[in-house]
């Protein structure tokens, strides 16, 4: 029996629940807060902006792209495949744009969720997919003086296309995963360019290749085996990922050793000033922080008009940076300073069971099972929820695993002809125990690790405890030990 399901959010997870809601027979309603389709690869438009995963990777695997122009998809091209599959698969008629979702309520009595929207639409469904993202608020740091600054500041997942950085003095703050995108762009233009560093990061080599198009003529010229050579390859790369990198998480003796080598290789080969390597060099274990992949972020930092800064930001004045050390005359800021990954604060309200809101359960930490159910909240299923974040591999296998356990979830429930599917307070508390104890082994856990991955009470809220496969080994199958229907 075909139950009414509402997404909510129309980014990579959202699409890929949709599609496959649909073809499993069931009426999906697809709501979104912004005009597009994309989430984040809408909203980031940030020059240089990329996915640091390889595109064969970062893509559906009931969906492979054969028009890639790099081996790393830069974010435009991943906008407009996500925009492709609403082609693809039919799913406009599905969307409401400009909608997003303000609160869902659980109605124990007939075993539903109403859900009501920002038009004031009120809606009736049997379950909900919240597809929010984890990577979705802006962080800006707590400088004083940070809403002083006179010049034009922005951050940079809310890229300012109207101001012309051409000949400007440029001050950015940052220099993690999207500063060392947008730095090498801005330093090609730029008059001067400032990089405020507080901590340096480990990086690895890109090794990017641009797909011309005569090997894509070429390839075109037999299609099928282009596609069987395509899913080899992505095996390949898979495979690689989630044996080799993950052990640089995993914290083997060989994972850290390789990687590390990999990292400090990279930086001598690209950063022959001894005073700028040093400035460039973590202090800290790899795999701690995300590894950094760019092929460019070095070369761009020893352009004679970009200038490193390590000293410590001491407040931000309206015509510039201070510091410790000295003070920097800017024209424009921009903040590269990451995502508000540790609150969980959703844009909407939930609640559940007995009324106890999301917001009220996850006071403490946000908890799930698999990633995917909270308990109190019933029919409820997430996508890229907390523990579920890699930092080896591909995001996109592990919301395929999602939807797939939530299609098997509602397959149970129409079978024994129930209502309501949930986890037991019991089944949730056992299975955090154990990845929290997995993670305690992982480089995450290092007591001088400071990172996005880690709450302030030290707990890793964000990551996934293993490689992909084991991740795919827990959502196979429904245990009925931790899920109870009714």
């Amino acid at each position: 029996m075909s139950k009414r399901i509402a997404v909510i959010g129309a980014g990579m997870g959202g699409l890929c629940a949709a599609i496959k809601g649909r073809e499993a027979g069931h009426d999906v309603t697809v709501y979104e807060h912004a005009d597009s389709v994309g989430g984040t690869w809408r909203a980031n438009r940030y020059p240089g902006v990329a996915c640091d995963v390889p595109a064969i990777l970062y893509q559906f695997s009931f969906a492979p792209n054969p028009n890639w122009s790099h081996n790393y998809a830069r974010g435009p091209e991943i906008h407009d495949y996500t925009k492709s599959l609403v082609d693809q698969f039919g799913l406009s008629d599905a969307l409401h744009l400009n909608e997003g979702v303000t609160k869902a309520v659980w109605n124990d009595g007939d075993g539903t969720w109403t859900v009501e929207t920002e038009k004031g639409a009120r809606e009736t469904f049997d379950a909900i997919v919240p597809a929010l993202g984890q990577l979705s608020r802006p962080c800006f740091p707590q400088i004083p003086g940070v809403h002083d600054f006179a010049g034009a500041k922005w951050h940079a997942a809310a890229w300012d296309d109207s101001v012309d950085l051409t000949g400007k003095r440029v001050g950015v703050i940052g220099s993690a995963a999207s500063a060392v995108q947008l730095i090498p762009e801005v330093a090609k233009v730029a008059g001067e360019l400032v990089v405020f560093q507080r901590t340096p990061n480990w990086v690895v080599p890109r090794n990017d290749q641009h797909v011309t198009p005569e090997t894509k003529a070429l390839m075109a010229t037999n299609l099928e085996m282009a596609m069987k050579l395509g899913a080899q390859q992505r095996a390949a790369i898979f495979d690689n990922a989630d044996n080799y990198f993950w052990q640089a998480f995993k914290w083997t003796p060989e994972g850290r050793a390789a990687y590390t080598r990999t990292a400090l290789d990279h930086l001598a080969a690209q950063v022959p000033d001894p005073e700028l390597r040093e400035k460039l060099t973590p202090d800290y274990p790899i795999g701690c922080k995300r590894i950094l992949i760019t092929d460019d972020f070095y070369p761009a930092l020893m352009r004679d008009n970009v200038t490193l800064e390590t000293s410590a930001i001491e407040r931000i004045e309206t015509n510039g940076v201070r510091t410790k050390d000295g003070f920097h005359e800017l024209d424009v800021l921009i903040f590269a300073t990451g995502f508000e990954t540790t609150q969980w604060d959703w844009s909407m309200e939930v609640v559940g069971e007995n009324g106890q809101t999301l917001k009220e359960t996850w006071k403490d930490g946000p908890e799930a099972y698999l990633g995917i159910m909270v308990s109190g909240f019933p029919n409820m299923f997430m996508l890229y929820g907390p523990n579920t974040n890699l930092g080896h591999n591909s995001i996109s296998f592990m919301i395929e695993q999602q939807v797939g356990y939530m299609l098997k979830t509602l397959a149970e429930l129409e079978a024994e002809k129930a209502k309501a599917a949930g986890v037991t307070p019991d089944g949730q508390r056992r299975f955090n125990d154990r990845i929290t104890q997995l993670l305690s082994a992982t480089v995450w856990a290092d007591p001088h690790c400071r990172s996005w991955y880690k709450a302030a009470n030290g707990r890793v809220y964000q990551n996934w405890a293993g490689d992909c496969a084991s991740y795919a080994a827990e959502t196979a199958e429904l245990d009925r030990e931790a899920v109870a229907l009714r």
